[in-house]
Protein backbone atom coordinates (compact mmCIF):
# COMPACT_ATOMS: atom_id res chain seq x y z
CA UNK A 1 0.00 0.00 0.00
CA UNK A 2 2.92 2.30 0.69
CA UNK A 3 4.48 1.76 -2.67
CA UNK A 4 1.31 2.46 -4.09
CA UNK A 5 0.97 5.64 -2.46
CA UNK A 6 4.65 6.55 -3.24
CA UNK A 7 3.96 6.31 -6.87
CA UNK A 8 0.67 8.05 -6.66
CA UNK A 9 2.86 11.25 -5.22
CA UNK A 10 5.86 11.15 -7.74
CA UNK A 11 2.92 10.92 -10.38
CA UNK A 12 0.87 14.13 -9.07
CA UNK A 13 4.72 15.57 -9.20
CA UNK A 14 5.16 14.99 -12.56
CA UNK A 15 1.82 16.31 -13.51
CA UNK A 16 2.36 19.33 -11.46
CA UNK A 17 5.95 19.88 -13.19
CA UNK A 18 4.08 19.05 -16.95
CA UNK A 19 1.60 21.64 -16.12
CA UNK A 20 4.05 24.62 -15.00
CA UNK A 21 6.19 23.69 -18.27
CA UNK A 22 3.00 24.19 -20.40
CA UNK A 23 1.95 27.36 -19.24
CA UNK A 24 5.38 28.68 -19.07
CA UNK A 25 5.77 27.56 -22.79
CA UNK A 26 2.45 28.86 -23.64
CA UNK A 27 3.57 32.29 -22.06
CA UNK A 28 7.39 31.80 -23.93
CA UNK A 29 6.30 31.92 -27.21
CA UNK A 30 8.09 30.85 -30.08
CA UNK A 31 11.41 32.66 -28.08
CA UNK A 32 12.66 29.98 -25.97
CA UNK A 33 16.37 30.12 -27.08
CA UNK A 34 16.16 33.84 -25.94
CA UNK A 35 15.35 32.75 -22.73
CA UNK A 36 17.46 30.20 -22.02
CA UNK A 37 20.31 32.90 -22.42
CA UNK A 38 18.91 35.21 -20.57
CA UNK A 39 17.19 33.83 -17.77
CA UNK A 40 18.77 30.42 -17.04
CA UNK A 41 21.74 31.45 -14.49
CA UNK A 42 25.05 30.20 -15.39
CA UNK A 43 27.86 29.00 -12.50
CA UNK A 44 29.73 32.30 -13.87
CA UNK A 45 29.37 35.44 -11.99
CA UNK A 46 26.03 37.37 -12.71
CA UNK A 47 26.98 39.66 -15.37
CA UNK A 48 25.40 43.67 -15.54
CA UNK A 49 22.35 42.60 -17.81
CA UNK A 50 21.51 39.79 -15.76
CA UNK A 51 21.53 42.00 -12.80
CA UNK A 52 19.71 44.58 -14.44
CA UNK A 53 16.89 42.27 -14.90
CA UNK A 54 16.44 40.44 -11.86
CA UNK A 55 13.51 42.39 -10.47
CA UNK A 56 12.04 41.81 -13.70
CA UNK A 57 11.40 38.37 -13.24
CA UNK A 58 9.42 39.26 -10.20
CA UNK A 59 6.67 40.70 -12.52
CA UNK A 60 5.17 37.39 -14.30
CA UNK A 61 2.25 38.20 -15.89
CA UNK A 62 -0.54 36.09 -14.57
CA UNK A 63 -1.68 32.96 -16.60
CA UNK A 64 -5.01 33.09 -18.10
CA UNK A 65 -7.26 30.90 -20.29
CA UNK A 66 -7.06 32.00 -24.27
CA UNK A 67 -10.08 30.18 -25.15
CA UNK A 68 -12.09 34.01 -24.68
CA UNK A 69 -9.11 35.62 -25.67
CA UNK A 70 -8.72 33.75 -29.20
CA UNK A 71 -12.23 34.24 -30.12
CA UNK A 72 -11.57 38.09 -30.23
CA UNK A 73 -8.58 38.01 -32.52
CA UNK A 74 -9.93 35.54 -34.93
CA UNK A 75 -12.13 38.96 -35.84
CA UNK A 76 -10.63 41.89 -37.84
CA UNK A 77 -10.72 45.50 -37.00
CA UNK A 78 -12.77 47.87 -38.64
CA UNK A 79 -10.78 50.92 -39.86
CA UNK A 80 -12.42 54.57 -40.06
CA UNK A 81 -11.37 57.25 -41.73
CA UNK A 82 -11.41 61.09 -40.64
CA UNK A 83 -13.93 61.65 -43.06
CA UNK A 84 -16.07 58.83 -41.78
CA UNK A 85 -16.06 60.22 -38.29
CA UNK A 86 -16.93 63.99 -39.60
CA UNK A 87 -19.68 62.37 -41.42
CA UNK A 88 -21.18 60.22 -38.90
CA UNK A 89 -21.07 62.82 -35.67
CA UNK A 90 -22.15 65.97 -37.74
CA UNK A 91 -25.06 65.24 -39.40
CA UNK A 92 -28.34 65.11 -37.29
CA UNK A 93 -26.88 63.99 -34.11
CA UNK A 94 -29.93 61.93 -32.24
CA UNK A 95 -30.48 59.33 -29.85
CA UNK A 96 -29.81 56.45 -32.20
CA UNK A 97 -26.58 57.85 -33.44
CA UNK A 98 -25.28 57.97 -29.86
CA UNK A 99 -26.52 55.12 -29.09
CA UNK A 100 -25.13 53.42 -32.22
CA UNK A 101 -21.80 55.15 -31.99
CA UNK A 102 -21.84 53.73 -27.89
CA UNK A 103 -22.48 50.01 -29.22
CA UNK A 104 -19.38 50.57 -32.49
CA UNK A 105 -16.83 51.92 -29.30
CA UNK A 106 -18.34 48.58 -27.13
CA UNK A 107 -17.78 45.85 -29.39
CA UNK A 108 -14.41 47.63 -30.89
CA UNK A 109 -12.51 48.29 -27.88
CA UNK A 110 -11.96 44.77 -26.10
CA UNK A 111 -11.09 43.76 -30.18
CA UNK A 112 -8.53 45.58 -30.52
CA UNK A 113 -6.76 45.65 -27.31
CA UNK A 114 -7.32 41.65 -27.16
CA UNK A 115 -4.76 41.90 -30.75
CA UNK A 116 -2.75 44.08 -28.91
CA UNK A 117 -2.47 41.31 -25.53
CA UNK A 118 -1.86 38.70 -28.45
CA UNK A 119 1.27 40.62 -29.50
CA UNK A 120 2.66 40.84 -25.95
CA UNK A 121 2.07 37.22 -25.46
CA UNK A 122 4.58 36.62 -28.55
CA UNK A 123 7.31 38.40 -27.12
CA UNK A 124 10.18 36.29 -25.45
CA UNK A 125 9.25 35.62 -21.71
CA UNK A 126 11.89 37.74 -20.59
CA UNK A 127 10.62 40.79 -22.24
CA UNK A 128 7.12 40.57 -21.31
CA UNK A 129 7.90 40.23 -17.36
CA UNK A 130 9.95 43.07 -17.26
CA UNK A 131 8.05 45.54 -14.82
CA UNK A 132 6.85 47.95 -16.88
CA UNK A 133 5.69 45.92 -19.72
CA UNK A 134 4.27 43.80 -17.25
CA UNK A 135 2.06 46.12 -15.96
CA UNK A 136 1.05 47.85 -19.03
CA UNK A 137 -0.02 44.02 -19.97
CA UNK A 138 -1.98 43.68 -16.58
CA UNK A 139 -3.68 47.01 -17.67
CA UNK A 140 -5.16 45.99 -21.01
CA UNK A 141 -6.10 42.57 -19.93
CA UNK A 142 -7.74 44.80 -17.11
CA UNK A 143 -9.81 46.68 -19.83
CA UNK A 144 -10.45 44.15 -21.78
CA UNK A 145 -12.21 41.91 -19.60
CA UNK A 146 -13.95 45.10 -18.65
CA UNK A 147 -15.27 46.10 -21.97
CA UNK A 148 -16.36 42.82 -23.10
CA UNK A 149 -18.40 42.08 -20.32
CA UNK A 150 -20.73 45.73 -21.17
CA UNK A 151 -23.82 44.40 -22.57
CA UNK A 152 -25.85 45.82 -25.07
CA UNK A 153 -26.20 49.73 -24.91
CA UNK A 154 -30.42 50.69 -25.55
CA UNK A 155 -30.75 53.51 -23.63
CA UNK A 156 -29.40 56.94 -23.67
CA UNK A 157 -28.66 55.93 -19.57
CA UNK A 158 -27.12 52.74 -20.72
CA UNK A 159 -24.79 55.56 -22.76
CA UNK A 160 -23.72 57.49 -19.62
CA UNK A 161 -22.95 54.70 -17.49
CA UNK A 162 -20.88 53.49 -20.14
CA UNK A 163 -19.18 57.10 -20.98
CA UNK A 164 -18.34 56.93 -17.33
CA UNK A 165 -16.56 53.63 -17.99
CA UNK A 166 -14.69 54.53 -20.47
CA UNK A 167 -13.05 57.68 -18.64
CA UNK A 168 -11.66 55.89 -15.89
CA UNK A 169 -9.93 53.51 -18.62
CA UNK A 170 -8.69 56.36 -20.37
CA UNK A 171 -7.27 57.96 -17.10
CA UNK A 172 -5.65 54.78 -15.82
CA UNK A 173 -4.13 54.25 -18.89
CA UNK A 174 -2.39 57.72 -19.22
CA UNK A 175 0.68 55.32 -17.82
CA UNK A 176 1.10 53.47 -20.85
CA UNK A 177 3.28 55.22 -22.84
CA UNK A 178 6.04 55.98 -19.90
CA UNK A 179 5.77 52.38 -19.09
CA UNK A 180 6.25 51.00 -22.63
CA UNK A 181 9.30 53.39 -23.70
CA UNK A 182 11.04 52.09 -20.43
CA UNK A 183 10.32 48.69 -20.91
CA UNK A 184 11.86 48.87 -24.18
CA UNK A 185 14.84 50.80 -23.05
CA UNK A 186 15.65 48.01 -20.43
CA UNK A 187 15.32 45.13 -22.93
CA UNK A 188 16.66 46.40 -25.70
CA UNK A 189 19.78 44.29 -25.30
CA UNK A 190 17.54 41.37 -25.37
CA UNK A 191 15.94 41.89 -28.71
CA UNK A 192 16.81 43.30 -31.67
CA UNK A 193 16.27 47.02 -31.95
CA UNK A 194 14.02 46.09 -35.17
CA UNK A 195 11.66 44.10 -33.18
CA UNK A 196 11.38 46.27 -30.70
CA UNK A 197 10.18 49.49 -33.04
CA UNK A 198 7.69 47.33 -34.88
CA UNK A 199 6.15 46.66 -31.36
CA UNK A 200 6.39 49.66 -30.15
CA UNK A 201 4.49 51.26 -33.91
CA UNK A 202 1.83 48.66 -33.82
CA UNK A 203 1.19 49.17 -30.25
CA UNK A 204 1.45 52.60 -30.15
CA UNK A 205 -1.15 53.23 -33.36
CA UNK A 206 -3.53 51.05 -32.00
CA UNK A 207 -3.61 52.92 -28.48
CA UNK A 208 -4.07 55.98 -30.90
CA UNK A 209 -7.01 54.37 -32.64
CA UNK A 210 -8.81 53.33 -29.57
CA UNK A 211 -8.46 56.87 -27.52
CA UNK A 212 -9.43 58.33 -31.13
CA UNK A 213 -12.88 56.78 -30.99
CA UNK A 214 -13.53 56.63 -27.14
CA UNK A 215 -12.66 60.41 -26.90
CA UNK A 216 -14.99 61.09 -29.90
CA UNK A 217 -17.74 59.00 -28.50
CA UNK A 218 -17.24 61.02 -25.31
CA UNK A 219 -17.36 64.25 -27.38
CA UNK A 220 -20.42 63.71 -28.83
CA UNK A 221 -22.29 62.61 -26.21
CA UNK A 222 -21.07 65.66 -24.38
CA UNK A 223 -22.35 67.86 -27.54
CA UNK A 224 -25.66 65.96 -27.88
CA UNK A 225 -26.17 66.83 -24.09
CA UNK A 226 -25.39 70.22 -24.36
CA UNK A 227 -28.24 73.11 -25.93
CA UNK A 228 -26.38 73.61 -28.71
CA UNK A 229 -27.33 70.73 -30.95
CA UNK A 230 -31.10 71.78 -30.61
CA UNK A 231 -33.14 72.57 -33.83
CA UNK A 232 -34.09 76.48 -31.34
CA UNK A 233 -30.31 77.14 -30.86
CA UNK A 234 -29.18 75.74 -34.55
CA UNK A 235 -27.29 79.38 -35.05
CA UNK A 236 -25.10 78.78 -31.82
CA UNK A 237 -23.64 75.33 -32.56
CA UNK A 238 -19.68 75.22 -33.32
CA UNK A 239 -19.80 73.86 -36.83
CA UNK A 240 -16.27 74.21 -37.06
CA UNK A 241 -16.34 71.06 -34.53
CA UNK A 242 -17.16 67.40 -34.56
CA UNK A 243 -16.60 66.20 -31.66
CA UNK A 244 -12.38 66.19 -31.23
CA UNK A 245 -12.36 66.34 -35.05
CA UNK A 246 -11.72 70.44 -36.04
CA UNK A 247 -13.14 70.99 -39.30
CA UNK A 248 -10.95 74.28 -40.68
CA UNK A 249 -7.79 73.55 -38.61
CA UNK A 250 -5.62 76.33 -39.47
CA UNK A 251 -1.91 75.47 -40.20
CA UNK A 252 -0.68 79.30 -39.56
CA UNK A 253 -2.46 79.13 -35.91
CA UNK A 254 -1.22 75.97 -34.97
CA UNK A 255 2.28 76.76 -35.60
CA UNK A 256 2.52 80.33 -34.02
CA UNK A 257 0.29 79.03 -30.85
CA UNK A 258 2.83 75.84 -30.35
CA UNK A 259 5.63 78.00 -31.34
CA UNK A 260 4.84 81.11 -28.55
CA UNK A 261 4.41 78.40 -25.79
CA UNK A 262 7.57 76.44 -27.26
CA UNK A 263 9.66 79.48 -27.13
CA UNK A 264 8.37 80.15 -23.48
CA UNK A 265 9.73 76.97 -22.03
CA UNK A 266 13.54 77.37 -24.14
CA UNK A 267 13.54 80.68 -22.06
CA UNK A 268 12.65 79.28 -19.17
CA UNK A 269 15.13 76.51 -19.40
CA UNK A 270 17.95 78.46 -20.78
CA UNK A 271 17.58 81.65 -19.17
CA UNK A 272 15.93 85.06 -20.22
CA UNK A 273 19.06 86.64 -21.16
CA UNK A 274 20.20 83.38 -23.13
CA UNK A 275 19.21 84.56 -26.81
CA UNK A 276 16.42 82.80 -28.60
CA UNK A 277 16.12 81.82 -32.47
CA UNK A 278 12.57 83.53 -33.89
CA UNK A 279 10.08 80.98 -35.36
CA UNK A 280 9.40 82.78 -39.12
CA UNK A 281 6.07 81.42 -40.87
CA UNK A 282 5.91 81.26 -45.18
CA UNK A 283 4.14 79.89 -47.48
CA UNK A 284 -0.02 79.77 -48.11
CA UNK A 285 -0.92 80.81 -44.21
CA UNK A 286 -4.17 80.65 -45.05
CA UNK A 287 -4.30 76.95 -45.13
CA UNK A 288 -7.33 74.74 -43.45
CA UNK A 289 -7.74 71.54 -43.34
CA UNK A 290 -10.13 69.12 -41.22
CA UNK A 291 -8.03 67.47 -38.62
CA UNK A 292 -7.32 66.48 -34.57
CA UNK A 293 -5.66 69.31 -33.43
CA UNK A 294 -4.04 67.15 -30.92
CA UNK A 295 -2.44 65.24 -33.03
CA UNK A 296 -0.83 67.88 -35.33
CA UNK A 297 -0.18 70.11 -31.74
CA UNK A 298 2.06 67.35 -30.90
CA UNK A 299 4.13 66.42 -34.00
CA UNK A 300 4.94 70.52 -34.71
CA UNK A 301 5.45 70.91 -30.67
CA UNK A 302 8.10 68.22 -30.97
CA UNK A 303 9.72 69.13 -34.22
CA UNK A 304 9.93 73.20 -33.06
CA UNK A 305 11.30 72.27 -29.51
CA UNK A 306 14.61 70.07 -31.44
CA UNK A 307 14.97 72.61 -33.71
CA UNK A 308 15.06 75.49 -30.62
CA UNK A 309 16.89 73.64 -28.47
CA UNK A 310 19.79 72.46 -31.54
CA UNK A 311 20.19 75.82 -32.63
CA UNK A 312 20.49 77.65 -29.18
CA UNK A 313 23.15 74.37 -28.47
CA UNK A 314 25.38 74.73 -31.93
CA UNK A 315 24.88 78.72 -31.79
CA UNK A 316 25.25 80.05 -28.23
CA UNK A 317 29.03 79.37 -27.00
CA UNK A 318 29.98 81.33 -30.22
CA UNK A 319 27.45 84.13 -30.21
CA UNK A 320 25.35 86.09 -27.26
CA UNK A 321 23.57 88.51 -29.40
CA UNK A 322 20.60 86.47 -32.16
CA UNK A 323 20.37 83.18 -33.55
CA UNK A 324 19.73 82.16 -36.80
CA UNK A 325 15.74 82.10 -37.05
CA UNK A 326 13.60 78.54 -37.44
CA UNK A 327 11.78 78.85 -41.15
CA UNK A 328 8.10 77.14 -40.95
CA UNK A 329 7.10 76.41 -44.78
CA UNK A 330 3.42 75.83 -45.25
CA UNK A 331 2.38 74.35 -48.56
CA UNK A 332 -0.46 72.20 -50.23
CA UNK A 333 -1.39 69.89 -53.00
CA UNK A 334 -4.47 68.97 -54.32
CA UNK A 335 -4.69 66.12 -51.46
CA UNK A 336 -1.90 67.13 -49.27
CA UNK A 337 -0.62 69.59 -46.72
CA UNK A 338 3.06 69.61 -46.22
CA UNK A 339 5.06 71.78 -43.37
CA UNK A 340 8.88 72.14 -43.89
CA UNK A 341 10.61 73.05 -40.53
CA UNK A 342 14.34 74.18 -41.32
CA UNK A 343 16.87 75.20 -38.78
CA UNK A 344 20.53 76.05 -38.73
CA UNK A 345 21.31 73.72 -35.53
CA UNK A 346 24.05 72.10 -36.50
CA UNK A 347 22.42 69.03 -38.07
CA UNK A 348 22.56 65.53 -36.60
CA UNK A 349 25.62 63.69 -36.51
CA UNK A 350 25.93 60.73 -39.42
CA UNK A 351 26.37 57.81 -35.92
CA UNK A 352 23.11 58.99 -34.78
CA UNK A 353 20.79 59.15 -37.96
CA UNK A 354 20.74 54.64 -37.97
CA UNK A 355 18.69 55.44 -34.76
CA UNK A 356 16.79 58.06 -35.15
CA UNK A 357 13.79 56.72 -35.43
CA UNK A 358 13.76 53.92 -33.21
CA UNK A 359 12.35 53.57 -29.79
CA UNK A 360 15.17 51.11 -28.32
CA UNK A 361 17.31 53.65 -28.97
CA UNK A 362 20.42 51.44 -28.01
CA UNK A 363 23.82 53.70 -28.04
CA UNK A 364 21.69 56.07 -25.72
CA UNK A 365 19.39 53.72 -24.03
CA UNK A 366 20.44 54.51 -20.40
CA UNK A 367 21.09 58.19 -20.91
CA UNK A 368 17.75 58.33 -21.94
CA UNK A 369 16.26 55.86 -19.08
CA UNK A 370 17.51 57.97 -16.78
CA UNK A 371 15.66 61.17 -17.96
CA UNK A 372 12.62 59.22 -17.39
CA UNK A 373 13.20 59.76 -13.60
CA UNK A 374 12.69 63.48 -14.34
CA UNK A 375 9.35 63.62 -15.76
CA UNK A 376 6.36 62.82 -13.40
CA UNK A 377 4.04 62.84 -16.03
CA UNK A 378 3.73 61.68 -19.64
CA UNK A 379 0.18 62.47 -20.39
CA UNK A 380 1.10 65.99 -20.64
CA UNK A 381 4.37 65.32 -22.80
CA UNK A 382 2.48 63.01 -25.39
CA UNK A 383 -0.84 64.97 -25.30
CA UNK A 384 -3.25 62.46 -23.71
CA UNK A 385 -6.17 64.54 -24.08
CA UNK A 386 -8.41 63.12 -21.11
CA UNK A 387 -10.67 65.68 -20.49
CA UNK A 388 -12.63 65.94 -17.40
CA UNK A 389 -15.08 68.05 -19.38
CA UNK A 390 -15.33 69.01 -22.85
CA UNK A 391 -16.36 72.30 -23.43
CA UNK A 392 -19.32 73.79 -25.73
CA UNK A 393 -16.83 75.70 -27.19
CA UNK A 394 -14.16 73.49 -29.05
CA UNK A 395 -12.21 76.01 -29.99
CA UNK A 396 -11.76 76.67 -26.65
CA UNK A 397 -10.75 72.96 -26.80
CA UNK A 398 -7.73 73.64 -29.07
CA UNK A 399 -6.49 76.09 -26.20
CA UNK A 400 -7.20 73.04 -23.32
CA UNK A 401 -4.91 70.95 -25.37
CA UNK A 402 -2.42 73.74 -26.34
CA UNK A 403 -1.92 74.33 -22.58
CA UNK A 404 -1.20 70.48 -22.21
CA UNK A 405 1.74 70.26 -24.32
CA UNK A 406 5.10 69.05 -23.09
CA UNK A 407 6.15 70.49 -19.66
CA UNK A 408 9.35 69.21 -19.83
CA UNK A 409 12.77 71.26 -20.61
CA UNK A 410 13.58 71.20 -23.95
CA UNK A 411 17.23 69.99 -22.86
CA UNK A 412 15.78 67.00 -21.24
CA UNK A 413 15.76 64.45 -23.84
CA UNK A 414 13.55 61.40 -24.20
CA UNK A 415 14.48 59.73 -27.51
CA UNK A 416 10.51 59.52 -27.74
CA UNK A 417 9.93 62.89 -30.14
CA UNK A 418 10.77 61.68 -33.48
CA UNK A 419 9.75 58.42 -33.27
CA UNK A 420 6.24 59.41 -31.30
CA UNK A 421 5.92 62.08 -34.18
CA UNK A 422 6.16 59.59 -36.51
CA UNK A 423 3.58 57.43 -35.48
CA UNK A 424 0.80 60.33 -35.11
CA UNK A 425 1.79 61.49 -38.62
CA UNK A 426 1.55 58.20 -39.95
CA UNK A 427 -1.49 57.67 -37.96
CA UNK A 428 -3.96 59.21 -40.88
CA UNK A 429 -1.83 58.14 -43.35
CA UNK A 430 0.72 60.52 -43.37
CA UNK A 431 4.60 60.77 -43.11
CA UNK A 432 7.56 62.49 -41.39
CA UNK A 433 10.95 62.52 -43.17
CA UNK A 434 14.29 64.35 -41.78
CA UNK A 435 17.02 65.55 -43.70
CA UNK A 436 20.28 66.29 -42.37
CA UNK A 437 23.46 68.11 -43.31
CA UNK A 438 26.04 67.56 -40.93
CA UNK A 439 27.48 70.68 -39.56
CA UNK A 440 25.04 72.90 -40.73
CA UNK A 441 21.08 72.12 -39.67
CA UNK A 442 18.24 69.69 -40.38
CA UNK A 443 14.84 69.93 -42.98
CA UNK A 444 11.79 68.51 -41.39
CA UNK A 445 9.12 67.18 -43.72
CA UNK A 446 5.52 66.43 -42.01
CA UNK A 447 2.90 65.85 -44.66
CA UNK A 448 -1.01 65.18 -43.66
CA UNK A 449 -3.77 64.32 -45.99
CA UNK A 450 -5.83 67.23 -46.53
CA UNK A 451 -8.86 64.98 -47.66
CA UNK A 452 -8.95 62.86 -44.43
CA UNK A 453 -10.31 60.26 -46.10
CA UNK A 454 -7.88 57.61 -45.49
CA UNK A 455 -8.46 54.66 -43.00
CA UNK A 456 -6.02 54.97 -40.02
CA UNK A 457 -2.45 51.84 -40.85
CA UNK A 458 -0.76 50.34 -39.02
CA UNK A 459 2.90 48.90 -39.64
CA UNK A 460 2.43 46.21 -41.58
CA UNK A 461 0.03 47.84 -43.80
CA UNK A 462 -2.95 46.62 -42.36
CA UNK A 463 -6.01 49.15 -42.02
CA UNK A 464 -6.90 48.39 -38.65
Amino acid sequence: MSTILQVSSRMRQCANSLESSSIQAALIGPHAKILRSKIIPTPTVMTETNSRHLSSIQHNPRWRASGVLDSYIAQPAHPISLRQLVFFGGRNLDDKKIINSANYVRTELPLRIAHRIRDMQKLPYVVVTNRHLSAVYELYYKAFESFRKIPEIKSLEDNEKFCEIVKTALQEHLTVIPSLAMGVLECNDLVPSHELDRFMNVILRSRISRRVIAEQHLALTDTFNSPFHFPDSVSHQPHEFVGEVFLRCNAREVVEQVGKHTLELAREANGSTSPIPEIQIEGRLDTTFPYIPSHLEYIIGELLRNSIQATIDHHTPLSTSSLPPIKVLICHTKEHIIFRVSDQGGGIPVTELAHLWSFAKAPRAANYLQNFSHVPKMAATLQELQKTAHTHSRRESMDTSLSRLTSRPPNLRLGMGLPMSRVYAEYWAGSLELHSLDGYGTDVFLQVSKLGNKCVLFADGVPS
